[in-house]
């Protein structure tokens, strides 16, 4: 496992989001089965965990916090603050409220000091400035060590970088996925000097090449049941980005996650994705992506290839949808 920098943190060339053993793609995994999979994930050479007090919401952080806690030291963990937990999950960014609910991600994740602390959504009612000034002086405090951006334009990366450096920006990123490379967002990262952590970097598992028109989704415990890209007529319709990895992987004897992970991280050094899973296969899966190597002539053939595709459904709906 290589290293990678975000900013000026260290971190894993993979990480690993822990969202999904607690919520969002079907009902909680058993406690001791996350924690499992995610020290497995350090003894595997992962150093970087992601995590999110909306994630549960509170339960994940606390997850992780418990999966870390032995081996603090050796790791660097990234949450996110930017909503409220009272039921409502209302956007709020209020200087007041993140100096609040540091506190309670402190107390969950077992720890004196957060690596990486992200703004979950921007806020449209609060200044960006006044974020990054708040998350500044937590940094002062000691208890944040780097700032990040979740979702974040091009145009708010670059204000609230010159409030506090931003060491990292996370958005959704994948080979299906690729409004970063035409938004601004990806070159204005490239140009400062900040890192990229594509979050959903296998398409919210579609493409490991393992879900196809006839798989459901529980409506009450997942939340692909409601995104365009998930509905039977466009899973089947977006089947061919599966073959083309598909065939990738049978040259390189990986799978199609594996290559989709590879091609991620062959696109710039400063890119660290962060696959989820609560399955130890899964991980270890994932984790052997970084033995796929793709030339500049696998990647060439694998860009025409794509640009012929047309990839079907709405990435979010509107309500995931960051508002700057």
């Amino acid at each position: 496992m290589g290293i990678r920098k975000l900013g000026g943190l260290s971190v894993s060339e993979i990480g690993v989001g822990a969202m999904s053993i607690s919520a969002n793609y079907g009902p909680p995994a058993d406690r001791s089965q996350g924690i499992a999979v995610l020290r497995l994930a350090y003894e595997t050479g992962v150093t970087f965990f992601d995590t999110a007090e909306i994630y549960g919401p509170l339960t994940n952080e606390d997850l992780v916090g418990e999966a870390l806690e032995p081996i603090r030291n050796q790791v660097s963990i990234a949450t996110k603050f930017g909503y409220t937990n009272d039921g409502t999950f209302q956007l709020n960014s209020r200087p007041e409220h993140i100096r609040k609910v540091v506190e309670g991600s402190l107390k969950r994740l077992r720890t004196d000091r957060i690596d990486l602390y992200y703004q979950h959504r921007v806020d449209p009612n609060v200044p960006i400035e006044d974020v990054a000034g708040a998350v500044k002086d937590l940094i002062a405090e000691g208890k944040v060590l780097n700032f990040g951006l979740s979702e974040a334009s091009a145009r708010t990366i670059r204000r609230a970088h010159a409030v506090q450096t931003v060491a990292a920006l996370q958005s959704e990123y994948s080979f299906w996925t690729r409004d970063v490379e035409h938004n601004g967002v990806l070159a204005t990262c490239e140009e400062l000097g900040i890192g990229f952590v594509p979050w959903s970097p296998l398409g919210q598992g579609y493409l490991t090449g393992t879900i196809d028109a006839s798989m459901t989704f529980d409506p009450k415990t997942d939340i692909r049941s409601g995104f365009a890209r998930f509905s039977p007529a466009n899973l089947a319709a977006n089947k061919p980005v599966i073959d083309l990895l598909r065939n990738v992987g049978n040259e390189k004897k990986a799978t199609p996650g594996q290559v989709a992970l590879a091609w991620l991280m062959a696109q710039k050094s400063w890119i660290v994705p962060i696959p989820g899973t609560r399955n130890a296969k899964h991980m270890a899966e994932n984790l052997g992506a970084v033995g796929v190597e793709l030339t500049p002539a696998d990647l060439r053939s694998m860009e025409a290839a794509f640009s012929k595709l047309t990839v079907q459904g709405a990435r979010l709906p509107e309500r995931f949808m960051s508002k700057g």
